[in-house]
C-alpha cells in the first residue's frame, strides 16, 4: 500500500508483519527510509503500519502549515483508510507528540499506548528544534543528532559500530534533502513548536507506557517528572 488519502492528504504507507495491530509514528525529520531497522524488529511481533507525514519523504509535498491536530486527524484519516477501528500506537519524539494529540482526541481508538523520548510539552516542553531551523540543513542533522543522543561523540561512535552505522544513515538522509522535503521539515518543526497537551492527558484513557533515554537531549526524562510535581513556578 504505497499511497492512501488520508484526512485529504496523501501519505506514503507501509505494511508488515503478523499479530496484534501496531500503528508507529516516526520522529522528528525522520522518514520511514531512514528506520527500516526498526520496522523490521517490529514487524516480528506485530502487524505493523507506519508512515510519511505530511509533506515528508514520500508523502506528497505541503506549502502551508499545519497543527498537531491536522496531524493527529491523518492518523485517524489513516485507521479509517486501513479499516481499523482500535489500534495499540508508538510514537517515537515528534511521533510520540502526534500519538498524544491523537489519545485526547480520539481516546477511544487506542487500546495501547507507547511514548518514547517524547514531552506533552506547553510547559513542560522538550528541546525546542524549532531554534535549529535557521541552521544549514547538514549543521542542523548533525546538532539533532547529537542532541538524540549525548553520548555520540567521536569517541563513542568509534567503538560502537551500530551507533555509528545509525548516524550515518540519518545524516545521509537530511544531506539529500530536496526543497519541499525541506519545507515540510521546517513545517514540522512549526507543527513541534505549539505542541501542548497538558491540560487534556487526563482525556487518555488507555494503559500508556512513557519511555525516555538517559542520553537523550531533546526529551530528557526530567519533564515528566517535573509534570508529577505540578507546573513550574513564574
Amino acid at each position: 500500500m504505497p499511497t492512501l488519502c488520508c484526512n485529504g492528504v496523501d501519505l506514503h504507507v507501509e505494511r508488515a508483519g503478523q499479530g496484534p495491530r501496531l500503528l508507529y509514528c516516526n520522529g522528528s525529520g525522520a522518514t520511514l527510509a531512514a528506520v527500516p531497522w526498526l520496522l523490521n524488529r517490529l514487524a516480528e511481533r506485530f502487524d505493523v503500519v507506519a508512515f510519511d507525514y505530511r509533506g515528508m519523504g514520500a508523502s506528497a509535498p505541503i506549502s502551508e502549515p499545519y497543527a498537531m491536530a491536522d496531524a493527529a486527524a491523518d492518523v485517524a484519516g489513516l485507521l479509517d483508510a486501513l479499516g481499523w477501528e482500535r489500534t495499540a500506537m508508538l510514537g517515537w519524539s515528534f511521533g510520540g507528540m502526534v500519538a498524544q494529540e491523537f489519545a485526547v482526541s480520539f481516546p477511544e481508538r487506542l487500546e495501547r499506548l507507547a511514548l518514547l523520548s517524547t514531552s506533552p510539552g506547553g510547559a513542560f516542553p522538550s528541546f525546542r528544534l524549532d531554534t535549529l531551523a535557521d541552521l544549514p540543513v547538514e549543521q542542523r542533522a548533525a546538532r539533532t543528532l547529537q542532541l538524540m543522543d549525548q553520548r555520540w561523540t567521536g569517541d563513542w561512535l568509534a567503538v560502537h559500530p551500530v551507533d555509528a552505522e545509525l548516524v550515518k544513515r540519518m545524516a545521509g538522509e537530511a544531506s539529500g534533502l530536496s526543497k519541499s522535503q525541506l519545507r515540510g521539515w521546517n513545517l514540522q518543526l512549526q507543527a513541534r513548536s505549539q505542541h501542548d497537551v497538558v491540560e487534556r492527558l487526563g482525556r487518555i484513557t488507555c494503559p500508556t507506557f512513557v519511555a525516555n533515554g538517559r542520553f537523550d537531549g531533546i526529551a530528557w526524562p526530567e519533564v515528566w517528572a517535573a509534570l508529577d510535581a505540578g507546573p513550574p513556578r513564574p
